[in-house]
């Protein structure tokens, strides 16, 4: 299992895994061509953020993506976690937190970085004990959202 920072070549296989994560979670078919443009977007300007994959005997398995919120507070970085997928016939083998482990390294070995966070709907049970199990805590905040 490795763990590494994708690159342009897996932006298929990232897209592909958006499109599914969509579906699973929340019965919405996504664009396939407009989520790869979304996921381009991410290497075409690295300052909107990272996707990490894991990647077992060459075939990529996993993925989320690491975005940066500014702490006027804080004064530094807040990594937040997003679109985190691992095909289904890899879970439960410890993807996830080898990923997380990755960012929460990140944190820990750069004073620019505060913390980690991420959201997750609240209809997620496995999702939510696997973030618990990585001592992640949801006690400080609620997610509110206007989409258009």
């Amino acid at each position: 299992m490795h763990i590494l920072s994708a690159e342009r070549r897996h932006i298929k296989s990232i897209s592909e895994f958006q499109v599914d994560m969509a579906n699973e979670t929340e019965s919405l078919k996504l664009d396939p061509l407009n989520t790869e443009k979304g996921v381009t977007a991410i290497f075409d300007d690295p300052s909107k953020g990272e996707y990490l994959i894991c990647e077992i005997e060459g075939k990529i398995v996993g993925c989320l993506l690491t975005l940066y919120e500014w702490s006027d507070w804080r004064n530094g970085n807040v990594i937040w976690v997003h679109s985190v997928y691992v095909k289904p016939e890899f879970r439960k083998k410890g993807i996830y937190k080898k990923l997380y482990e990755k960012v929460q390294s990140k944190v820990k070995n750069n004073p620019e970085f505060l913390g980690i966070r991420l959201y997750v709907d609240k209809r997620n049970n496995v999702a939510q004990e696997a973030y618990k199990s990585l001592g992640m805590t949801n006690e400080h905040y609620e997610l509110f959202e206007w989409m258009q």
